[in-house]
């Protein structure tokens, strides 16, 4: 029987009949070519950005807010919308809100301690309201269902509308904030050493390396959970740790490519457009095509992780006068995303990847 490359790319089933029957030394094999695919892919997509901001006079901080972010948010709202569309609503809103906690948490954090992160006022002080304004938005509106619905509160397709809608409007604006600030919306930002590629060039590389790093993501995650499985590691704990490690995989890839080339604010725009868009397009597309039950451990657990991170990301904006997030905050973030993780298995609270 043969399969659609949407069907290999979205059932996980799938994907496990496929390593269940390999030997390990072949998935040790397909884990190591798939990192070293995603090393490749995730630094052609990073020259290409700081090349494409050359030529275009873009700031680099918007490229990876928009083009970098959109990329590697695109494979979670792919699979959001099609688990709601087949009835599986549950993991399109942990996958948005999962997703939000380990890009601020995990990969910003982890950003934070290895390099020295530019804080770019003109841009931070405009997306990153959008950023945690969404996400509060999210809250808010769950709050108020709760409180007004006799049952489980839903999140509706007028909703996910409104979310769609939000959404275009930030795309627009942040290429006008761009576009307006000029000197102060590059901010931070190193000069490139050298002639920059042809744009056509650029977004080759760009576009090939996202494909890069989605498809060997997608790969390495089930090889991986496989090993883990025949060394006796309980299935939860692979949920958990690889399965919710995987989704965010690609962000990750991209920041340590940022870092390791000199460009970290392309991960300050990637984390803080990704977080943008996995509120308002992954969980606004996944309710447009099907209403999103919000399950009670979201109200006690996901929601409060999720803003503690993001209002903390805020207020490490507004302190930094001197141009730069500190280490320590890199510290906090981290360690706010292992507190989030071990108490997922102190309280036994069911995951939301």
């Amino acid at each position: 029987m043969e399969h659609s490359l949407i069907e290999w790319f979205t059932n996980e089933a799938l994907l496990h009949e496929v390593v269940v029957d390999l030997p390990t030394f072949a998935l040790l094999g397909i884990i190591a070519v798939a990192i070293l695919l995603l090393s490749k892919g995730a630094d052609w997509m990073i020259d290409g950005v700081v090349d494409l901001a050359e030529r275009t006079g873009m700031p680099r901080i918007v490229i990876g807010a928009t083009i970098v972010s959109l990329g590697t948010t695109m494979p979670e709202a792919f699979v959001s919308v099609m688990a709601a569309w087949m009835g599986n609503p549950g993991l399109a809103l942990g996958n948005g809100v999962g997703s939000i906690i380990a890009d601020t948490g995990l990969i910003f954090g982890l950003t934070c301690i290895l390099a020295t992160v530019p804080v770019n006022r003109f841009i931070l002080d405009r997306t990153g309201w959008v950023q945690v304004g969404s996400a509060t938005l999210l809250v808010a509106i769950g709050v108020t269902l709760l409180l007004i619905s006799s049952g489980e509160p839903v999140i509706g397709r007028p909703i996910g509308v409104l979310f769609l809608c939000l959404l275009a409007g930030y795309l627009y604006l942040t290429y006008y904030w761009a576009t307006k600030g000029g000197s102060a919306a590059a901010e931070g930002q190193e000069e490139s050493v050298g002639e920059p590629r042809n744009v056509v060039l650029c977004w080759v590389m760009i576009i090939g390396g996202l494909f890069l790093v989605i498809m060997s993501a997608r790969v390495l995650i089930p090889a991986a959970s496989e090993i883990a499985a025949r060394m006796g590691v309980p299935e939860d704990v692979i949920a958990a740790t690889m399965v919710a490690f995987g989704t965010s995989l690609p962000e990750l890839m991209t920041a340590i490519a940022a870092v390791r080339k000199g460009h970290p604010e392309i991960t300050v725009g990637n984390v803080v457009g990704a977080d943008v868009l996995n509120c308002l397009f992954v969980i606004g597309a996944a309710a447009t095509a099907k209403p999103l039950a919000i399950p009670p451990n979201f109200f006690y657990f996901h929601f409060p992780a999720m803003l503690i991170i993001l209002w903390s990301f805020r207020l490490f904006i507004s302190m930094n006068k001197e141009g730069a997030f500190r280490r320590w905050q890199g510290v906090w973030l981290l360690s706010t995303y292992a507190v989030y993780v071990i108490l997922q298995y102190a309280l036994n609270v069911e995951r939301v990847h």
